[in-house]
């Protein structure tokens, strides 16, 4: 189950650093930060990304009823620590059916949001109209923070984006209606703040959508 490291923004491949270069190197997108092997969720499997990332790690908190933690992703190596996290939670959607939410905080460049968003990154800046006012806000770690709705994107899925605590923060939501959920004014905590809070998370079965190329 644990897999290989992969190019956070394709999920190929990826070489090592060597005698030739001191980066993880991906053949299409050169150095890049390698996104870890994704395991299943588990309290323990967030213990591990909160203790090495340099980067935020976001979760809706309190959940939205009836939402589950359903994986969490990391870029980076040991060496550099974590420099995006990527959390997915599951749960009922605001129309109905299941929804999904993966949220990312990522260093400018690294390009796991724009994976999952399904752009070209690595970064939502070209995608937003920050001169219009924001779509959606958030309060993430006690700050109100806006988010702009990121165009461009496949039809099956709402995509915002914004700043958080000098970092690009993505929200991607399936199925496109969900998106609603980014209306609520969601509360975000970073993980990293939580201490023993975390053990209180609910997980769930893991989400294909971490996997997704």
């Amino acid at each position: 189950m644990r897999g290989e490291p992969s190019c956070p923004k394709c999920g190929g491949r990826v070489r090592a650093p060597g005698l030739f270069s001191d980066a993880w190197q991906c053949d299409v997108h050169g150095a890049v930060h390698p996104l870890q092997p994704v395991i299943p969720p588990s309290v323990e499997a967030l213990e591990v990304v909160v203790h090495r990332t340099k980067v935020p790690v976001w979760m809706p908190w309190p959940l939205p009823v009836g939402w589950l933690f359903t994986g969490v992703a990391s870029a980076g190596d040991d060496r550099s620590g974590g420099r995006a996290t990527a959390v997915a939670c599951t749960g009922p959607g605001p129309l109905g059916g299941m929804g999904e939410l993966i949220l990312v905080a990522e260093e400018l460049g690294v390009g796991l949001g724009a994976r999952y968003a399904g752009i070209d990154g690595p970064d939502p800046g070209p995608y937003m109209d920050v001169e219009k006012p924001p779509q959606a806000k958030v309060l993430a770690a006690g700050r109100p923070t806006p988010l702009w709705h990121v165009a461009r994107t496949p039809d099956d899925r709402a995509v915002f984006a914004g700043e958080a605590l000098g970092l690009w923060l993505w929200a991607v939501v399936w199925p496109e209606q969900s998106g609603l959920l980014m209306y609520d004014e969601l509360v975000l905590a970073d993980l990293r703040d939580a201490g023993a809070e975390v053990e209180l998370v609910p997980c769930g079965a893991l989400s294909p959508r971490l996997l997704e190329k």
